[in-house]
């Protein structure tokens, strides 16, 4: 699902250099994809039954809409892909997540549902390696596509048999309630998604500005999937003594100023130091949510998470929207930013004031 959902970010530099985008359309085209992460989340909010089979349908579409993008040029396919590469990374993120979380929590082992989020990451740092790999070779962006699909693929079937034939049945019949911490929480991780998305579309592309050398701009992408990785085994290592709470409102704040340094810092040193310390908080700040989620929710944790998903997906729909606006305003991504930037600042502020009571903590 990684490597389905973020393989475009690599691609967008080099479908420009092949004039098959512009940097206004790009943010189009990811807009799309956010705009199938929200649909995805939204029905899986109203799933009753059949969720393994939603599941591997989100994962099998992922990553055949991602080897078809190789075999066409035609923007509105293009547009349609990436659609459906959102709906079925918003069921394959949500329902895994969901099972992972309920497993391990009966197993006594609930910090490590935290490893579910290494997925991503792994996926990111996959496609930013065959980025840098392909860029030795000067392929085209179709090609490119064909390698992340294939390898995508790949992946889905050498999980297939292991993935949950069901989910627990009480996910079906409790209801789920926002209490106002939950409510809160929402409104943090709506600006999340917001704040991280334009740096994390737009990583490749702001370091093939910076770089006359395709090879050593490709090596930022996967620099970003590193560090997203080592910050999710840095929660579970310190899981037992963080307040979640806390802990998720520094790591959103400490994204904004990550993403506050592109704009503070131009050049190569602002942008290597932002994609460390945005890579490090990306993930890290979905698990501490669905972490928080887990303690303040009492009823159904699946349509809470699913609901949490759509607040991101919303998110990161207003922000390729953002980011052309910007472009077409400004002939320059600089703006947006400083608003993703103040966005993530105010959320981890929102995070903090998002307390819970006896009776709603598990």
């Amino acid at each position: 699902m990684g490597m389905g959902r973020f393989s475009l970010t690599p691609q967008i530099p080099l479908m420009i250099a092949d004039h098959h985008l512009s940097l206004s359309s790009a943010g189009v085209l990811a807009a799309m994809n956010y705009i199938g992460y929200l649909l995805g989340a939204l029905q899986v909010s109203r799933l009753r039954q059949h969720h393994a089979r939603y599941l591997k349908s989100g994962l099998l579409a992922t990553a055949l809409v991602t080897l078809l993008s190789g075999f066409t040029a035609d923007f509105t396919l293009q547009c349609l892909f990436r659609f459906i590469a959102g709906i079925g990374g918003a069921w394959a993120l949500i329902l895994i997540t969901s099972w992972t979380q309920m497993v391990l929590a009966a197993e006594g082992a609930p910090r490590m549902s935290a490893a579910v989020f290494t997925g991503p990451g792994i996926g990111i740092t996959l496609t930013g390696v065959l980025a840098w790999l392909m860029a030795q070779f000067h392929l085209h962006d179709a090609t490119a596509w064909c390698v992340y699909g294939v390898v995508a693929l790949a992946g889905a079937l050498l999980v297939w048999r292991a993935l949950p034939a069901t989910l627990p049945a009480r996910q079906q019949t409790q209801a789920a309630t926002l209490s106002p911490a939950l409510k809160r929480l929402l409104i943090a991780y709506t600006l999340a998604g917001f704040g991280y998305i334009l740096p994390a579309t737009f990583l490749s592309q702001m370091a093939h500005s910076l770089f006359a050398s395709g090879q050593r701009a490709a090596l930022f992408w996967p620099l970003f999937g590193v560090a997203a990785i080592a910050g999710v085994l840095l929660v579970i290592a310190c899981a037992p003594r963080i307040n979640t709470r806390i802990s998720l409102a520094l790591v959103m704040m400490m994204q904004g100023f990550g993403v506050a340094a592109v704009v503070m810092l131009p050049g190569a040193g602002g942008l290597l130091l932002a994609t460390v310390v945005i890579g490090l908080a990306f993930l890290s700040i979905m698990q501490l949510s669905m972490r928080l989620a887990r303690e303040l929710t009492s009823g159904n944790l699946a349509k809470t998470v699913a609901v949490l998903t759509s607040g991101y997906a919303t998110g990161q729909l207003i922000g390729p929207l953002v980011s052309s606006a910007s472009v077409h305003l400004f002939a320059s991504l600089q703006p947006a930013l400083g608003l993703a930037a103040v966005g993530l600042i105010a959320g981890g502020w929102i995070v903090l004031q998002a307390r819970s009571t006896p009776k709603q903590t598990k």
